[in-house]
């Protein structure tokens, strides 16, 4: 990468956090080395870049808050959805554009506020591919489980287990699994954990917040 593109890189990068990112960690981003790393921040300074130094431990260097971002607004559920399967995409070797892919996702994590990237981190953490699911849902059924999962309210669904017998269940969302032909829900309820089979599910509704799971722990 030419060093007028890597400076403009590491700008976006940096903008894409709030918090301190050490120049070895941009020289591992970036493929260079860390001197290389100094000399690019020392003249970004130069050209007035509002670049901060914090040492200690989650220290590094960031942009002032104050720093203008791009008109650009994303919440936390559509930054979270771009940034996973840009993830996924890069780590299945899907295109061979990653570079410009990561640059991308950088603007993505620019345009959130402080409060939205930590809800991005909790959402990114836990929403993991391992393939395409092969057995669809129902539209209505994705949209309650898509509102529930992101926004941390009960799911009333009901289920149709392996032997044809349906349940009406009230439960919570813990984490998403997408395999090659399923996609798998592990849910809390009061009988414990339990994993369905989105496909299953024939019916249902997200839930206000206020209501409550009975013998489950807080979302």
């Amino acid at each position: 990468m030419r060093r007028q593109a890597r400076l403009f890189a590491i700008v976006e990068h940096l903008r894409g956090r709030r918090t301190g990112v050490t120049a070895e960690m941009l020289a591992e981003r970036f493929g260079t080395s860390a001197r290389t790393i100094y000399r690019d921040l020392e003249t970004l300074k130069d050209a007035a870049l509002p670049l901060k130094a914090d040492r200690g431990r989650g220290g590094g260097y960031a942009l002032d808050r104050a720093y203008s971002l791009p008109p650009v607004n994303f919440n936390a559920r559509e930054a979270a959805v771009l940034l996973t399967v840009g993830r996924w995409a890069t780590e299945m070797r899907l295109m061979p554009f990653t570079q410009t892919l990561q640059n991308g996702l950088d603007k993505v994590r620019g345009a959130l506020s402080s409060s939205a990237q930590r809800d991005l981190i909790d959402h990114v953490q836990e929403l993991k591919f391992t393939g395409v699911p092969a057995h669809p849902a129902p539209p209505s059924v994705r949209e309650a489980v898509e509102r529930a999962w992101f926004e941390r309210v009960p799911l009333r669904i009901r289920y149709r287990d392996a032997d044809g017998a349906a349940s009406d269940r009230t439960v919570h969302i813990r984490s998403v699994l997408m395999e090659r032909s399923l996609t798998l829900l592990t849910c809390e309820d009061a009988a414990g954990k339990r994993t369905f089979r989105m496909d299953r599910i024939e019916k249902a509704e997200a839930l206000p917040p206020a209501e409550p799971v009975p013998g489950a722990g807080p979302p």
